[in-house]
Order: C-alpha cells, then sequence, then structure tokens
C-alpha cells in the first residue's frame, strides 16, 4: 500500500485503475537510473513524458544496492549523472544524514571510492551511498519536473506504422503514444518487439576482430583456485557432478555462444545489531546445493591458509555501517549459467529465474553462516551480517533489482567494440564517455582436468576513457526510426561490459533525451539528426564528450 505523501502521489499503480490511452512526446520504458536522467533531461527540456515500467521499483541497480560506484574516472561523468551524485554528497555533508556510525569513522576507516575533502567541496560527489538515500534524490528529481511513472505496466505488445512506433500497449491494456520512445530497461523489451535486430551472449573473437570476447581459454581471477573434487563421489566420474558445476566441456576458446554473463543481488547489509535482521532460509534450502563451498573451504585448510570472508564475498562499505556486498572469487554470490533463458524469456519465466537467484544467494549466505562444515570464525563473520531494518522495508528487506549485468544488446549500424575500449578506435560522435575497465562475470562453471572450473570472467583495467557513438544508442535506419536503446546499446559483449556502468547508462539516457526533443523539434528521424545539431546540447546540458585535457 502506497504512502500517502505529496512525493509517492506521482508515483502510482495503474494496474488498479481502467485502463486508458495515454499521450505524451516521449515515453519511456524502464524506471532504471537511465530512465530517470531521460526523463528529467526531457521534461527540462520542456517535453510532456512519462516513464513506464513493468515492475514497481525506481532506479534500477542505483537503487537496488549497487552502492558502490564502478566508474574508472569520475571526472568523464557529467550532466544529470554527475547531478545525481552530488545531491549524494549534499545528503551526506548533513549531520542528520549519520545515524549509526559518524562520517569521521566512515571517511577515515571505510570508504574507498569517495575521500572526504571531494565530498565536502561546494561541487563535492559522493560515490558510495544507502539504497534508501539514492531512491529519495531520484523521486526528488521527477517530483522537481513533474514526471509521473507508471508501475507495474509490462510491455505486451507494439505498433508500428512503417518505420515508426505509434504506441505500445501493456498488459493491464492501457495503450502508450508518443513522438519519440526511449527504451531504459536493462532487457531492451521495447527493442525486441519493435523488430530491432539485438544478439545474446558472446561474439566469436573474429566476428570485429576481438581478442577478449568469446569463450576464454583462460581464466585466472575469480576462480576456482586449487583442485576441487566436481563429482558426488570424489574420483568417480560416473558417480555425477555436484550442484552448480554444469555439463560439457565449455566449448571453443574463441568461438562465440548463448552464455550470458552471471546475475545476482547486490547486499546491502548491515553488522550493526540494532539495525540488523536476521536472514531467512528460503523455502526450499538445501544445504548439498553448496557443497561446492564446502569443498573450497576444505581446499584453503589444506593449504594450509585460514578460510576468510573475501574468499567468498566482496563487502564494500556504505555509510551507517552498511554494505553492498558483491560476488568474489570462485563460489560466492553469483548465480553462474542460471539465467541463459533470462534475456528472451517471457514474464513468468524470468520471475522464476528472478526467484531461483534470490533462492541461490539467501541459501548461500544462510549456508556460510550456519554449516557446520564453515569453520565457526568464518561462520561466525557471514553471521554477523544480515538486512538492514531501514532498507526495501516494501520489498521483505531484499533488493528489488536483480543484477542484470547483460541481456539483449542492439545491432545497429554502428557497434561499439573491444577497439574502442582499447582507444584504437575512436568514435567521432560522442554523445559521453565510458570509463571502465573491460568486465565481464563468469559465464559457466565446468569441469577441466579432472576438477571445477569457472570460465568466462574477463578483467582488462587500466584503459582511458573513451567516447561512445550516437549510432550506438538508435536502431538501424530501414527498423526503426523514433526509439532510443540507451541501455541495450549497440556493443560487442566485452564493449558492454565496460560501458555498462550505472553512472554511464544515466549519461546515455540523458543524451537519449536531448536527441529525442531535437528529432522533434526538426520533425526528424532519429539517425537523420545531424550530431553537428546533436553536440552544442550536450555540452550546454553539461555532458562529457572527450577525455579533459591536462593541466600544466
Amino acid at each position: 500500500m502506497l504512502h500517502p505523501n505529496r512525493i509517492l502521489l506521482l508515483f502510482f499503480i495503474t494496474s488498479l485503475c481502467r485502463a486508458e490511452v495515454i499521450d505524451h512526446d516521449i515515453c519511456i520504458y524502464g524506471a532504471t537510473s537511465a530512465g530517470v536522467t531521460a526523463a528529467v533531461q526531457a521534461a527540462r527540456d520542456g517535453k510532456s513524458v512519462i516513464i513506464v515500467d513493468p515492475k514497481r521499483h525506481l532506479g534500477g541497480l542505483t537503487t537496488g544496492g549497487l552502492g558502490a560506484t564502478d566508474i574508472g574516472n569520475k571526472d568523464v561523468i557529467g550532466g544529470i549523472s554527475r547531478e545525481f551524485y552530488h545531491r549524494i554528497a549534499r545528503h551526506y555533508k548533513d549531520d542528520a544524514s549519520w545515524k549509526w556510525e559518524t562520517r569521521e569513522h566512515f571517511f577515515e576507516n571505510r570508504s574507498k571510492r569517495s575521500k572526504l575533502s571531494e565530498v565536502m567541496k561546494e561541487d563535492g560527489t559522493m560515490w558510495t551511498f544507502e539504497p534508501h538515500v539514492a531512491s529519495r534524490i531520484f523521486k526528488t528529481m521527477l517530483e522537481e519536473v513533474e514526471v509521473t511513472v507508471h508501475f507495474e505496466q509490462p510491455i505486451a505488445s507494439v505498433r508500428k506504422e512503417g518505420k515508426r512506433i505509434t504506441s505500445f500497449s501493456t498488459e493491464t491494456g492501457n495503450a502508450y503514444r508518443a513522438r519519440m520512445f526511449i527504451d531504459a530497461t536493462y532487457e531492451g523489451d521495447l527493442m525486441a518487439l519493435a523488430g530491432v535486430t539485438y544478439t545474446v551472449g558472446r561474439e566469436a573473437n573474429p566476428k570485429y576482430g576481438e581478442k577478449a570476447n568469446g569463450i576464454r581459454k583462460e581464466t585466472p581471477k575469480n576462480q576456482l583456485f586449487g583442485s576441487i573434487d566436481p563429482y558426488v563421489v570424489p574420483g568417480d566420474p560416473t558417480s555425477g557432478l555436484i550442484p552448480l558445476i554444469q555439463d560439457g566441456d565449455g566449448g571453443t576458446p574463441g568461438d562465440g555462444d548463448h552464455r550470458v554473463q552471471a546475475y545476482n543481488f547486490r547486499l546491502c547489509f548491515t553488522n550493526v545489531p540494532e539495525n540488523r535482521l536476521p536472514l531467512d532460509k528460503p523455502d526450499n534450502y538445501d544445504p548439498q546445493t553448496y557443497e561446492l563451498a564446502a569443498r573450497r573451504i576444505e581446499v584453503i585448510l589444506e593449504a594450509g591458509k585460514e578460510p576468510l570472508m573475501k574468499n567468498f564475498c566482496n563487502p564494500v562499505w556504505m555509510p551507517n555501517g552498511k554494505t553492498d556486498i558483491n560476488n568474489s572469487q570462485g563460489i560466492s554470490t553469483d548465480f553462474i549459467g542460471a539465467n541463459y533463458d533470462y534475456p528472451d524469456a517471457d514474464a513468468a519465466r524470468r520471475d522464476e529465474i528472478w526467484k531461483a537467484h534470490e533462492d541461490y544467494v539467501r541459501g548461500f549466505w544462510y549456508f556460510m553462516s550456519t554449516s557446520p562444515r564453515v569453520p565457526e570464525k568464518l561462520r561466525n563473520e557471514f553471521l554477523s551480517f544480515g538486512p538492514c531494518r531501514d532498507e526495501y522495508v516494501d520489498d521483505n528487506f531484499w533488493s528489488p533489482q536483480l543484477y542484470v549485468r547483460e541481456a539483449r544488446r542492439m545491432i545497429s549500424e554502428y557497434v561499439m567494440t573491444e577497439h574502442h575500449c582499447r582507444s584504437k578506435v575512436v568514435a567521432q560522435d560522442s554523445i559521453g564517455m565510458a570509463a571502465y575497465g573491460m568486465d565481464s562475470h563468469n559465464c559457466q562453471r565446468i569441469v577441466q582436468n579432472g576438477a571445477a572450473r569457472n570460465e568466462g570472467d574477463v578483467q582488462i583495467h587500466g584503459l582511458k576513457p573513451y567516447g561512445i557513438s550516437y549510432r550506438s544508442i538508435v536502431p538501424k535506419t530501414h527498423e526503426c526510426s523514433n526509439l532510443f536503446v540507451p541501455v541495450c546499446l549497440s556493443a560487442s559483449h566485452i564493449a558492454f561490459g565496460s560501458i555498462r556502468m550505472e553512472p554511464v547508462f544515466m549519461v546515455l539516457g540523458q543524451s537519449s533525451a536531448i536527441a529525442a526533443s531535437l528529432a522533434i523539434d526538426h520533425d526528424l528521424a532519429v539517425q537523420k539528426l545531424d550530431y553537428q545539431t546533436l553536440r552544442p546540447a550536450l555540452i550546454k546540458a553539461k555532458q562529457i564528450l572527450e577525455r579533459p585535457t591536462k593541466k600544466n
């Protein structure tokens, strides 16, 4: 049930209302961070705009637990994206924002992504935050420009006249008409239903002349270090594989495949007893599911080492004694191999996959907290963390956003590739910059040389920021003339792994809205919008399009 304050009055569940036809200049499908920045920009440009979302969560991963912002070079993040991180800093400047620890304690002992001196500047930014803070800021930004969000409106069909989308309908019967559309979802559902070409999985290296795409010959990081026996009866292949290990040899290195890098949930937990809830085990909990984790502990002990939490997850501290806990090493919160169906699945199947991931992550944490096969010291360390009483209160204290790291990717007339990431090819029509290394989580867990092995992790860092092409967020000319795709943009698997960071999605969402407004003003197909017309508008909106020049 919605709280009756004036902010949340803007956010209503239209499935409770009669079906209707809704008209706007710009319709955004997906209330992700990219969807929010697109909506704010469109409204500031004087366009009527609406956000339509299949579920009921605002802000995507930015409000869904990913408080440890991934970004290689903060200086290339501009526009509304930077404004968001400035508002985060402004929030934490207030003494009243620190309830469970002091600001000084956090910045002196825990903060690695943000420095106090950076936060306290007049134009300061902060890149680590609590989910409810991010959520409140996004809601306020939309309230300021009077943008409405229609939640629980899963898309059902798209209507086109020629190459132009005229409307899409949702499962509730509503029809959303607009002159321009923006697909800001992680899944690319509007894009797919509009008949736009896309791909799923990894391309073969030869397709774009890459080296870091496709099935990996070696996966040195986030690996199951040591020789962990994969069989139910150790040493006996006829006994079958233990859970979480897949059949097959993994394929030929360099080849493409359908496999998608692993998903998980980012865990906003706390070890502050007054704010910590116990983590209930899932109804279908079976400790045998985590046999691989138990054997991983045994291998560490046999090597004469002490198993530590960092061998199984990566907690990054957020303010007020909270965390953003992510996958780490070989057996962790990533549910490897369980998401292959997700990108093209229907809503029912996606819900199954979503729930399976929640059950897996809950079960993993419960196993590490309670199993007698986990040494007491490590067990107690896991047990000391649990969900926060003051986060996700309306969602059973669990993040409402699965970390969909990658799903569909559009194939347009311009594809971002590894060559852009390495600055060997430069997009001449930059609409914003990516600044992270080429990053992919593991795609499968198989048996190699008699031992369990992960495959697919790529971490190639130390790259310079590079521009993202306008042509990579618009479909092919003959496919659709009034659609922007700032999240499932046209990129190879490995290039997407660099681009797919929340601050960059926000940048691309804003640039999409600027281009959409100009296309409306000039009555143009999105592919016909001249970059020399777009570029000054991007700069005016404080987007950063090239690497800043070094100061003497």
